[in-house]
C-alpha cells in the first residue's frame, strides 16, 4: 500500500501532524500507524490535562514560541469541536526565602514570552485564590487552563478520517527501509510505502529512528511520575491549579496540585525511573529495556551529580507519608486520609550521550524521514504549532 505521507504514532504530535498536513494539503494520501488499539493510550491519554501557559520555558526556545502559539490554535480546534476546556488560572509558590529568587526568575520569563496578566502576588492575595495554601509570596499566572486531551485526540482521529486520511491501529513498526525513491515500513499488520515518514512515536521514537538511520545521538530514558487523587470530600482544599517553585536543573515541575476538567483533584507526580518505557506500575520490569538504560554510559553521567535527587523521588514512590509530606509544603493541613491512590504516566525523556536532558523540542531529518524526538511537556498544548513546524520540513 503506497501513500505520500505515513505517520508513526497516534499521540496528539501524529494526530495534530496528521490533521495539519490534510487541512492544508487536501489532496495528500495520508496514514497514521499506531502499535495500540485506541488513539492517546501513552503519553497523551495519561498526562495532566493542563494547557500551559509557556512559564517555564527559555524565552525563544522552541517550547516557548510553540507552547505560547499552539495555545490559541488548541483552544480554536476545542471550540470548533465543542471540548470542554476552562482557562482557571494557577499560582505558584515560594515557600521559604531560597525560593524567591527562583520565583522572581520565572516572573521575569514569562513575561519575556508574552503572558497577560502575569503578577507577583503576597500571601494574603495568595489565601483570596487558593485559601488553604501557604507560601511568602507568589506568581498568579490566570493564562493556564486544563482539557481533556484523550477528548482532544479522538476529535482529531475522527477529523482526520472525515478528510481522508487513513489510521491503522494494532500496526507495531518492526523495520523501515529507506532507498532513494521511497520508504518502506514494515509492521506487524502488513507493509507500507510512503515518500515521507515522520516518526512521532513517543518513548519508542529513539527506536523507530534508529530503524532508519545511525545518527542519533541520544537516547530516551522513561521517567515514571504516580499520582494520588483527592477523595471528593477534600478537594475543597484546591480551587484550581497550584506548583512549587521547580527546580531549575530538572524538566520536572515538582508534585503539584491539579483540577481536571472533570472536576477531580490530582496530586503528584514524582519523577521516577521506569524499569521500562511503558513501565505505569512499580511491578513493570523490561530487562532488556532497563538494562539498555543502565548500560547507556550518558544515563549514569546524569545520575552522578544527583543522586540524592533521584533517591527522595524514589522515597517518594514507596512512601505515601514522604509524598504526603511535599504536598504539605503548600497545603499544610492535607493529610494521608484525603488520598487515594491516582494513575501514573511515563514521560519519554530524551538524554543526549554528553548526559544532559535535553530541554527543549528535538526534531531532526534524516533523507525522506523526519523524527520528533524529544516531545515532552508542553508538548501536548503546543501539538499544533509543533504541527506547522513539521509541515514547514516537508
Amino acid at each position: 500500500m503506497k501513500y505520500d505521507i505515513i505517520i508513526v504514532g497516534g499521540g496528539i504530535i501524529g494526530l495534530t501532524t496528521a490533521y495539519t498536513i490534510l487541512k492544508e494539503k487536501p489532496d495528500t494520501k495520508l496514514l497514521i500507524l499506531e502499535k495500540e488499539p485506541h488513539v492517546a493510550q501513552h503519553q497523551t491519554g495519561r498526562n495532566s490535562g493542563v494547557i500551559h501557559s509557556g512559564i517555564y520555558y527559555k524565552p525563544g526556545s522552541q517550547k516557548a514560541i510553540t507552547c505560547r502559539g499552539g495555545i490559541r490554535l488548541l483552544m480554536d480546534f476545542c471550540h470548533t469541536y465543542a471540548i470542554p476546556t476552562e482557562i482557571c488560572g494557577k499560582v505558584i509558590i515560594a515557600v521559604d526565602e531560597s525560593e524567591l529568587p527562583g520565583l522572581h526568575d520565572l516572573y521575569e520569563r514569562g513575561k519575556a514570552n508574552g503572558i497577560g496578566n502575569l503578577s507577583l502576588i503576597d500571601s494574603p492575595q495568595l489565601k483570596e485564590l487558593e485559601p488553604c495554601t501557604t507560601g511568602l509570596k507568589a506568581i498568579h499566572c490566570p493564562e493556564t487552563g486544563i482539557v481533556d486531551y484523550t477528548h482532544v485526540a479522538n476529535a482529531l482521529k475522527n477529523e482526520i478520517s472525515t478528510l481522508g486520511g487513513d489510521i491503522i491501529f494494532s500496526a507495531n513498526v518492526e523495520n523501515i527501509q529507506t532507498n532513494t525513491h521511497e520508504t518502506v515500513v514494515f509492521t506487524s499488520s502488513g507493509e507500507f510505502t510512503c515518500r515521507t515518514l515522520i516518526n512521532c512515536g513517543g518513548l519508542y521514537s529513539d527506536k523507530i529512528a534508529e530503524m532508519n538511520t545511525a545518527e542519533i545521538d541520544m537516547k530516551i530514558i522513561p521517567f515514571r511520575g504516580e499520582y494520588y487523587s483527592l477523595k471528593p470530600e477534600s478537594r475543597y482544599l484546591v480551587k484550581n491549579l497550584i506548583y512549587p517553585v521547580p527546580d531549575p536543573r530538572f524538566p520536572f515541575l515538582g508534585v503539584h496540585f491539579t483540577r481536571r476538567i472533570n472536576g477531580e483533584i490530582e496530586a503528584g507526580p514524582n519523577a521516577v525511573l521506569a524499569f521500562a518505557r511503558e513501565g505505569y506500575t512499580k511491578s513493570t520490569l523490561n530487562f532488556t529495556e532497563l538494562f539498555e538504560t543502565l548500560t547507556y554510559p550518558a544515563f549514569w553521567k546524569m545520575v552522578k551529580p544527583y543522586w540524592r535527587t533521584g533517591l527522595g523521588e524514589m522515597v517518594r514512590s514507596f512512601s505515601k507519608k514522604a509524598f504526603v509530606n511535599a504536598l504539605q509544603k503548600l497545603i499544610p493541613d492535607i493529610t494521608a486520609d484525603d488520598l487515594i491512590p491516582g494513575g501514573s504516566g511515563v514521560r519519554a525523556q530524551a538524554l543526549a550521550n554528553t548526559g544532559q536532558l535535553l530541554d527543549d523540542f528535538y526534531i531532526i531529518q534524516h533523507e525522506h524521514t523526519i523524527h520528533v524526538l524529544n516531545a515532552p511537556s508542553p508538548a501536548a498544548t503546543a501539538s499544533f504549532a509543533i504541527a506547522r513546524e513539521i509541515v514547514g520540513y516537508l
